[in-house]
C-alpha cells in the first residue's frame, strides 16, 4: 500500500535505477507515517561513511505522542546492504548522479522506501517529456474512436 509519492522527482530527473530499501524510524514516526503525512518534496539521500541517509524528508509530529515525539525533519537511515552502497557511491561520483526518495509504501507490515539513482533534467529534456506525454494521449484518444 502507498502511503507518499514524489511526483516532483519523475518532473526533474531522469531515473535510472530503482532499488527498495528499509527505513530506521522511530515510534512515533511510524504513526505518522501510516497516516500518510510525509512529504517527499525536498528529499534526497547521502552517503557518509558507508552509510545511506535520507535527508530533507517531513514526517508530521504525531498528535497523540507527547514528550517522545520526533523532530519532523531529521536525517534518517536508509538500510541496505553495505555492497550496494558502496557501489551507489562510486556512481554518484563519476557520473555526477543524485540519489532521490520516490515513495514510502508498506510491504508486508513494514515501511519500505523506494529510492531512484537519477540524473538531472534540463528544461529542454522536460520539454520533450511534455511533448511525448502528449502525442501519447493523442495516439490512445484515436484509438478508443
Amino acid at each position: 500500500m502507498e502511503l507518499s509519492t514524489n511526483r516532483k522527482a519523475h518532473h526533474d530527473f531522469a531515473i535510472l535505477e530503482k532499488y527498495e530499501t528499509g527505513i530506521e524510524l522511530l515510534g512515533t514516526e511510524v504513526k505518522s507515517c501510516r497516516k500518510r503525512s510525509i512529504s517527499l518534496q525536498e528529499g534526497w539521500i547521502s552517503i557518509e561513511k558507508g552509510q545511506a541517509w535520507l535527508m530533507q524528508v517531513h514526517i508530521s509530529t504525531y498528535e497523540q505522542g507527547n514528550l517522545n515525539n520526533h523532530d519532523p525533519v531529521r536525517k534518517r537511515r536508509l538500510l541496505m546492504h553495505k555492497r550496494e552502497i558502496l557501489r551507489l557511491a562510486a556512481q554518484m561520483e563519476q557520473k555526477g548522479l543524485t540519489l532521490v526518495p520516490l515513495s514510502f509504501y508498506l510491504k508486508h507490515g513494514l515501511i519500505k522506501v523506494c529510492i531512484g539513482l537519477a540524473k538531472g533534467k534540463n528544461t529542454v529534456d522536460k520539454r520533450q517529456d511534455m511533448r511525448k506525454k502528449d502525442a501519447d494521449m493523442e495516439i490512445r484518444k484515436a484509438m478508443k474512436r
